[in-house]
């Protein structure tokens, strides 16, 4: 069964559902990519490991407790001599890390036609879109670089929270197309001042995206609301999403959050009424 929305399901930006859908999007979106592309190319799901700062709460895991003792009558305090604090001995703060991990999709070619990076895919996570976590720098430093390539940049943003972080201006497509919630950006290599833009807002569906080849070959049409949708079918969503119950984080406007409630209380009505 699939979102009771008809494009992005703003629940699954919460914190909780976004990095499984996430990963979701990437292995999907890589099999329907697989399916469609032309010979010599294919997909191949990538990774970037970092190591972080954790940012959980650590407590001990023994403590180690005075028992209540009678005061010594001698010297008044309860038994135990008063340690001095060593002038020259550090003391040792550990800072817990923990590995993060990323994926993306890359479009290659085959190793006997001179196998390369042809397009590079990514769908944003909220790492990437918060200032000064090293997440974010190393995609910028990636978007850099795959911008000065001769490689295509498809990035993908279903996040309304956070930093505007794909490469295109934000007040640049604003411009052209108004206000939207969630974008899709396409690089061309050999276009090196143009963007293709995507602007979608809550109630579209995805749309459907040219994923470009090399000069000469058509592109590869892949109906991202499909992709959504398999990833739903597949995932956890209809059964542990609290639809109506928990809050939308980001919350929504007062507009917004009206036409979500009809949309969930429509769907709730229509799946009583299923047999």
């Amino acid at each position: 069964m699939p979102s009771p929305f008809p494009g992005m399901d703003p629940y699954l930006e919460h914190p909780r559902w976004f990095p499984g859908l996430h990963d979701r999007l990437i292995v999907v979106l890589s099999e329907f990519l697989q399916a469609k592309l032309p010979a010599p190319y294919f997909a191949e799901i990538g990774r970037r490991l970092w190591v972080e700062v954790s940012r959980r709460a650590v407590e001990p895991d023994v403590q180690v407790r005075r028992a209540n003792r009678p005061r010594d009558p001698v010297s008044g305090g309860g038994g135990l001599a008063t340690a001095m604090r060593p002038r020259s001995r550090p003391i040792v703060v550990s800072v817990p890390h923990d590995e993060r991990r990323e994926t993306f999709v890359e479009i290659r070619l085959r190793e006997d036609y001179g196998e390369r990076v042809v397009a590079a895919i990514e769908v944003l996570s909220p790492g990437n879109k918060v200032p000064g976590e090293q997440g974010r720098e190393l995609y910028l430093r990636k978007q850099r670089e795959l911008i000065d390539s001769a490689t295509h940049l498809i990035e993908i943003d279903l996040l309304r929270a956070g930093q505007h972080t794909i490469a295109v201006p934000r007040d640049l497509v604003v411009e052209s197309a108004g206000p939207f919630d969630y974008l899709v950006s396409i690089h061309r290599f050999d276009r090196l001042e143009d963007f293709e833009v995507y602007p979608i807002l809550l109630d579209d569906r995805l749309p459907e995206v040219a994923f470009p080849l090399l000069p000469g070959d058509p592109d590869v049409l892949i109906d991202f609301q499909a992709v959504f949708d398999r990833c739903y079918d597949t995932g956890p969503y209809r059964s542990n999403v609290g639809y109506g119950e928990e809050p939308i984080i980001p919350p929504l406007s007062a507009e917004q959050a009206a036409w979500a409630a009809q949309v969930i209380g429509g769907s709730a009505a229509e799946s009583a009424s299923s047999p």
